[in-house]
């Protein structure tokens, strides 16, 4: 997924859940961020290694163990290697902290033992933007699969990290006890769709899609 002028965008599908990790980087630079580094943490680092680049943030859209599992075990491996304090970590809505400390226990119900618990550098609120590789990504607060899911728009390349908001067909599981469906929709509704049918959706599991395709055919948009 590239052009001239565009960032190349890979994306490593990770733990048994297949969470579609984004590895992200500028082709000029070699320079990088990844998204939602949910473990498999060696394959990732192989990654990184293969193409050759230097990674200056991981960014997580929620506090479920498939999307950050393996962001403290990145985060080190990662500063090992380049230097103490050339990787920043930035995390979703402080409303997920309790996820984002829980990640073990979240593990072990899936009898699951090589993920651990983070905690980000920085918390992420909606409106504020980030500046990561010299482009500006703007945060959305969609809460309703978890109270402080996030997601970053690429206003320069049409590109949506969306984690487990919107998806193709589909939306983000609501099933959990702080889980909330009408808000997710009202959220989707309100922050995603605005953001124009020729934005890229790269959902945290399954193919990516776009807004226009969701907002014509999503069922539970209609």
């Amino acid at each position: 997924m590239s052009s001239a002028g565009r960032f190349e965008i890979e994306r490593v599908p990770v733990t048994p859940f297949h969470q579609n990790c984004s590895l992200v980087w500028s082709p000029e630079t070699r320079h990088a961020f990844i998204v939602d580094p949910g473990g498999d943490t060696d394959k990732l680092l192989a990654r990184v290694e293969a193409v050759g680049l230097v990674i200056d943030a991981i960014l997580l859209t929620h506090g479920h163990l498939d999307h950050v599992g393996g962001a403290a075990h990145l985060y080190a491996a990662l500063e090992a290697r380049q230097g103490k304090g050339s990787v920043r970590l930035i995390g979703p809505s402080r409303e997920d902290e309790f996820l984002l400390h829980s990640v073990e226990a979240q593990a072990a119900h899936f009898g699951m033992t090589d993920l651990g618990s983070v905690q980000p550098e920085q918390y992420t609120s909606d409106g504020e933007t980030l500046t990561v590789l010299n482009r500006t990504y703007q945060v959305r607060h969609i809460p309703g699969h978890t109270p402080g899911h996030v997601v970053f728009f690429d206003d320069h390349d049409k590109v949506l990290f969306a984690g487990d908001t919107l998806f193709r067909g589909a939306v983000g599981r609501t099933d959990f006890p702080y889980g909330d469906g009408k808000q997710l929709i009202d959220s989707i509704r309100r922050k995603i769709i605005p953001m124009g049918d020729d934005v890229m959706v790269l959902p945290g599991h399954g193919a990516p899609t776009t807004i226009g395709e969701e907002r014509k055919h999503n069922p539970f948009l209609q």
